[in-house]
């Protein structure tokens, strides 16, 4: 019976979705005996179920796992599947940057290579992939990373005693910073970035990322069995056979990094132990998978040559074979969207962008623009409203032809204005200018165009605040004395029953683009939407900086008269406050992200604090309290 009940346990924490019938024929046993079993699992508290759909499906409890854990080598010599669900988004890093080496005056992570930080150019690299809570655990002069201003974002941990502890010290100082999965990184590491992507998204959520043996003489040599990591040694004679040369680099569960942590405060009396070997005894229960990357260029600075090496050969080679691996990674899009030969593609140019990717690429001849989006901005932009909207721009002749645009990933290709010249704060102000810019604005709000979608600005200033708060910024001080101003104004704005139309929302003078003499375009809609029209003339009016004499030329050429309605000026001012407020929380969220915008969001929030207190504002608030 107590076989069964492993043979069952095991079963199901290899594959939740299992029926009963064919756990029945895994564990050679009736139906109506493995109904008796579950229901005797679940009520002694080893399993727990869920509804899915029409199915069942079946999860052990911790006490479950313990239970398979004490049996399982019993009666199968087998290691237990401490997860379930197998995928989990990685949004957390650890990097160890404690240790000394003697041939250096500093850390590592901060030797520089053509002039970039070591330990910068792997923040960067991590940021691109969405991890953005990392942190630092030092100790040989620790000083050194806080005169670093870009890593002052970064949560520090220190290790005292560096000089007489191992990096699993170091690593378990970490742990009350840590939620959940992470991915693991030695400060010393150079390494190609597609190392990491491949890492993060490789499905097992405990594995060590390792390449065939350098030959260092230095080398983490590791065996693997039935799939998963067997020994780790730098000692070769230990070995039967061995399967590769562990780098630096490894996905952590939380699971696991917990019972690391848990077995070296409680067992462990060697301070020197280092973070490998504890994950080695830890695998002694629990399988630990590999990633093996052949041909990876990498290297580990532990010396004065290693040092010398990576920067004359290594670095070398690794920036020659990143810039060809973006070049293959922007030619496959444009391979995959416009069905064309790779030798068809003749230019790949980088094209600008605040927060997007975009480049000018020639094929046969004929110019486009791929926009690649940026990180981060998934959770900010719904692709499948910009590709209606987008659609709706080129069919109204105010953008260009879109040639392609992918919902799932906001790659987007369109065609390339002839004789482009982007317009600027100062061209903005020119009255021919603003005749071109404010015919495109009425004719995109005046052409009657239903878009996917309403641009609410109190329900985006919730929707960013919750985007805030995941991750992890700071709010402005006077933060919610100006919000509560905010909302206070929402009221006074919806009595005035505005009649929304199709608008841009995001009217910086960049996303204007003037083509020859006449011919003004009107680009990028990711926030676009329904709106009211004096949201982009207030935009606009901002992002040019425009003195009161340039917004009342732009609304007299808006509206077409010289008589302005004090309805509109007041919608505009509003429209300026809600805005400035939305977009600082905006700047908040992308510079929690890894992003520097300088003083571009603390200027939009005291901007809109001191709006507030206008004229017009003080006085309708006035009204509405009596």
């Amino acid at each position: 019976m107590e076989q069964h009940l492993f043979q069952l346990l095991e079963a199901i924490n290899k594959n939740a979705k299992l029926n009963q019938k064919k756990m029945a024929e895994l564990c050679g046993i009736s139906i109506g005996k493995v109904n008796y079993l579950i229901n005797d699992l679940m009520e002694d508290g080893y399993l727990f179920n869920e509804k899915s759909g029409r199915n069942m499906r079946y999860f052990l409890t911790e006490k479950g796992i313990e239970f398979l854990q004490k049996g399982i080598e019993e009666f199968h010599q087998k290691k237990v599947n401490i997860h379930q669900e197998q995928l989990t988004e990685i949004k957390q890093a650890v990097i160890l940057a404690a240790g000394q080496r003697k041939d250096f005056s500093k850390p590592a992570g901060l030797m520089t290579f053509d002039g970039i930080l070591l330990l910068k150019r792997n923040i960067e690299i991590l940021q691109e992939n969405g991890i953005h809570h990392i942190v630092i655990v030092t100790g040989y002069k620790k000083e050194a990373f806080r005169e670093i201003p870009e890593f002052n974002q970064f949560q520090f941990v220190h290790n005292p005693k560096y000089k007489w502890t191992g990096s699993m010290a170091s690593l378990a100082l970490a742990h009350e910073y840590i939620s959940e999965d992470f991915l693991l990184i030695e400060d010393d590491i150079l390494i190609e970035e597609r190392a990491i992507k491949e890492l993060l998204s490789y499905p097992q959520r405990d594995t060590i990322l390792i390449t065939n043996e350098s030959g260092s003489g230095d080398e983490a040599f590791v065996e693997i069995r039935n799939g998963y990591v067997y020994k780790v040694s730098k000692d070769i004679h230990q070995f039967n056979h061995v399967d590769g040369e562990m780098v630096g680099i490894s996905k952590l569960s939380y699971e696991v990094f917990s019972k690391m942590v848990t077995e070296f405060k409680e067992y462990n009396k060697n301070p020197y132990m280092n973070y490998e070997y504890m994950l080695l005894d830890v695998a002694r229960h629990y399988n630990i998978g590999y990633l093996k990357m052949h041909n990876l260029v990498w290297g580990e600075i532990d010396s004065q040559q290693d040092y010398e090496v990576i920067t004359n050969k290594t670095y070398q080679i690794l920036k020659r074979k990143e810039a060809e691996y973006r070049e293959n990674q922007i030619k496959g899009y444009l391979i995959e969207a416009l069905d064309v030969n790779y030798e068809d593609i003749k230019e790949i140019q980088p094209f600008g962008g605040m927060t997007n990717k975009n480049f000018k690429v020639t094929i046969q001849n004929k110019e486009y623009v791929l926009r690649i989006p940026g990180n981060g901005t998934e959770k900010m932009i719904n692709r499948k409203e910009e590709k209606i909207n987008s659609a709706i721009a080129s069919e109204l002749g105010i953008d260009t032809d879109l040639i392609y645009f992918n919902e799932e990933t906001g790659v987007k290709i369109s065609e390339l204005i002839p004789n482009a010249e982007t317009l600027n704060p100062k061209t903005a102000k020119r009255q021919d200018y603003m005749m071109l810019t404010t015919a495109v604005l009425r004719k995109l709000h005046h052409s009657g165009a239903q878009m996917a979608n309403e641009f609410n600005v109190f329900e985006k200033i919730t929707e960013y605040e919750e985007l805030m708060k995941a991750a992890g910024g700071t709010p402005y001080p006077h933060f919610d004395e100006v919000r509560a101003q905010v909302m206070a104004l929402k009221e006074i704005y919806q009595r005035m029953k505005i009649e929304l139309a199709p608008c841009h929302n995001d009217l910086v003078p960049e996303n204007f683009v003037k083509s020859g003499q006449d011919k003004m375009y009107l680009i990028d809609w990711e926030y676009a939407g329904m709106n009211d029209p004096m949201w982009d003339v207030a935009a606009h009016s901002l992002e040019c900086d425009f003195t009161q004499e340039d917004e009342e030329l732009f609304l007299s050429l808006y509206l077409q008269t010289d008589d302005i309605p004090l309805e509109i000026q007041q919608r505009v001012i509003m429209n300026k406050i809600f805005q400035d407020f939305l977009w600082s929380i905006w700047t908040i969220i992308k510079e929690a992200k890894g992003d520097d915008f300088g003083t571009y969001g603390i200027d939009r929030f005291n901007r809109a604090r001191k709006n507030v207190n206008h004229e017009w504002i003080r006085g309708m608030m006035y009204e509405i309290k009596k």
